[in-house]
């Protein structure tokens, strides 16, 4: 893999989910020799449902992705605010659903129908299934990543795309502890010919009340609803999307809400469970051969919809910032992208977390809400509307000035 020409890197990019993916869609023009080191020895994504809101779908729209997005893409349409007995929580006068934001359209979908597109979009030679990352070795003449499976790869440039867990990170020592929000979440797929309410549904739909919130949105180009259920809990719970829940304890969890509610729990046939934790913002993402991105660099609580759009804003970025770069100019083009998406992403992990508090809170006073919400998409409005290819191009600019 590795190259000897100064002109040429030969990036490793660790992690073949959303974030590795996309950057190797991004990267894919630049010249630059580039592989995805993928643990799993098969694409086995989880059924669930992923929102891509404007910031990041004029970016896939960029790189390609636009038509085969609005066919598998059930299109957002703002947010339906409901109490938790379903009574339209009318913001700001938007009865029919508040408009986050006229950046653009946004596209709720299926995460394995996402992955799917993503993974066609890198050729087979430049993807390494069944390769769990154990190892990391940086000098300065390149880094050496080791697999689990016995290989070795020497490469320029390591991009660390793995994740929560992410094993790039751990040996940059750059691990930060997580952090329990006291909330756990239940999700799941209903097919929409189960659900009388949800034949016509279009973008977000969320049940606010005391300690919890209801979200449900169309998936599959509207054939499934995603269910996400977020409640109080005193126990840990592991970070695991794959741990099955108690349908029994969700439907108690909700007894007594809006029979929307009730008909969706009663309507799934599975449901799985994870903790939500927090961890602080990184002090820094790079070292000299290596960066982070995604879930590895700023892990967010879910409660925004933004952890693949952050996600997908850093690919792009990297795809900017390391077109023409060399062996001589990498660190700087590192430090480049750093300060254009550290600052940013620790901005979104805060408005996430103030999301998920406002969610969960039972507004006695009408007024008091409204001035919460009103606060709240302001800064909503900003992450939607930026603009990360023109950032990327003006920081590029600056540095070469």
């Amino acid at each position: 893999m590795r190259y000897d020409m100064k002109d040429t890197l030969s990036i490793a990019i660790v992690g073949g989910g959303i974030a590795g993916l996309v950057t190797a869609a991004a990267l894919r023009e630049s010249g630059h020799d580039v592989c995805v080191y993928e643990q799993a020895d098969a694409f086995r994504e989880i059924g669930a449902g992923v929102t891509l809101h404007p910031n990041a779908t004029r970016l896939l729209e960029k790189l390609g992705f636009g038509d085969a997005l609005r066919k598998i893409g059930s299109p957002t349409a703002g947010v339906r605010l409901m109490s938790a007995a379903g009574a339209p929580i009318e913001t700001g006068g938007a009865r029919d659903g508040v408009p986050l934001s006229d950046a653009g359209q946004g596209y709720n979908v299926h995460r394995a129908e996402f992955l799917d597109i993503l993974a066609r979009a890198v050729p087979a030679s430049n993807f390494r299934l069944g390769h769990r990352c154990t190892g990391l070795i940086e000098d300065d003449d390149g880094v050496t990543l080791t697999f689990e499976n016995g290989a070795r790869v020497t490469c320029d440039l390591v991009i660390g795309a793995d994740g929560i867990r992410s094993v790039v990170r751990q040996r940059i020592g750059l691990d930060v502890a997580a952090t329990s929000e006291g909330v756990m979440a239940y999700r799941g797929l209903v097919p929409v010919e189960k659900l009388p309410w949800a034949s016509d549904a279009q973008g977000l739909y969320l049940w606010m009340g005391a300690g919890r919130s209801f979200l449900c949105y169309p998936v599959s180009a509207g054939t499934m609803i995603n269910m996400v259920a977020f409640v109080p809990t005193d126990r840990d719970s592991a970070e695991s999307w794959s741990a099955l829940g108690d349908l029994g304890a969700l439907a108690q969890e909700y007894r007594g809400w809006d029979e929307r509610v009730g008909q969706t729990i009663a309507a799934l046939t599975e449901t799985y469970v994870w903790g939500i934790y927090d961890r602080p913002s990184l002090p820094r993402w790079t070292s000299q051969r290596v960066t982070l991105m995604g879930d590895a660099a700023h892990p967010m609580v879910p409660h925004l919809g933004q952890g693949a759009g952050q996600a997908i804003e850093d690919a792009y970025t990297l795809g900017i910032v390391l077109k023409g770069a060399s062996a001589d100019t990498l660190s700087g083009r590192l430090a480049s992208y750093e300060r254009l998406r550290r600052e940013r992403t620790t901005r979104v992990q805060a408005v996430a977390r103030q999301a998920g508090q406002f969610y969960r809170t039972d507004f006695s006073d009408a007024a008091q809400r409204d001035a919460t919400m009103s606060a709240w998409t302001k800064e909503v409005r900003w992450i939607l509307e930026h603009d990360a290819d023109a950032a990327a191009i003006s920081e590029i600019e600056r540095s070469r000035s």
